[in-house]
């Protein structure tokens, strides 16, 4: 009985933000911009067409980047707007748990992104017209992107919960999924190199979201980078809740 009000409740929170998003300018100058930056980067930056490659290495390989600047964007508002707004008082005073607010605020968030990376698929189309690329090796990027997608959302979803200003949590938040990007960047490993010992090198670049990604994006779906992933997304979260909850009992 009370995983299925749980449900209700997330339900509830889930409609109302998604809805949100549609509802202003919000979702659709996120969905341009970020599409016009992969097709900007893939297409002009990486030479898609001139490198006569049927695969989407290049493509892929910008979305840490993109998401970067644009997921903390998005996530900015999540908890900073409610306490700026004073809303947030009423959304605590519901008949429901801090950890279904949150869920319900990261999934509706988490599955627009989601919508956003299928708005990509025609590039997909692209290569499969002008060559014969691995299906296989691209469905694990997608799911990649989509792990690393919530990775990032789930920092900036906490960040959010700290601050009522959106400037603040967005700053946070790039700083912190910055680490996660540099950590396995590899110009930074063989600065590295130069002076710490391999051991120490290797647990820095095992943190990264790069390290992760690029794996699942090579077409090899690890069980350790899903865990990986989703122990980032639960740690996130676990902090958002302990904010969140010691707002509410203050």
């Amino acid at each position: 009985m009370r995983i299925y009000e749980a449900s209700i409740n997330i339900k509830a929170i889930f409609k109302r933000e998604l809805s949100g998003y549609f509802g202003s300018p919000v979702a659709y100058v996120f969905i341009v911009i970020f599409l016009l930056l992969l097709g900007f980067f893939t297409f002009y930056i990486s030479h898609f067409f001139e490198m006569g490659q049927a695969d989407l290495r290049n493509f892929f390989s910008w979305h840490p980047w993109v998401f970067l600047l644009l997921i903390p964007a998005l996530a900015m508002r999540l908890w900073a707007e409610e306490r700026r707004l004073g809303t947030i008082e009423l959304v605590l005073t519901l008949p429901l748990t801090v950890t279904e607010a949150i869920l319900g605020k990261f999934l509706a968030a988490w599955i627009f992104i989601g919508l956003s990376l299928c708005f990509t698929f025609p590039i997909v189309l692209t290569v499969m017209y002008l060559g014969d690329p691995d299906i296989g090796a691209i469905l694990c990027a997608y799911m990649g992107s989509f792990l690393m997608a919530g990775a990032f959302l789930s920092v900036g979803i906490m960040t959010s919960s700290l601050t009522r200003s959106q400037v603040i949590s967005f700053i946070l938040a790039v700083v912190i999924c910055l680490f996660f990007v540099l950590a396995g960047f590899a110009p930074v490993t063989e600065v590295l190199s130069g002076w710490a010992p391999l051991w120490l090198i290797n647990m820095i670049s095992k943190m990264s979201f790069l390290f992760h990604f690029n794996a699942i994006e090579r077409g090899v779906f690890d069980l350790r980078d899903l865990i990986y992933f989703l122990s980032v997304i639960f740690f996130m979260l676990f902090v958002n809740g302990v904010v969140i909850q010691n707002r509410r009992t203050a």
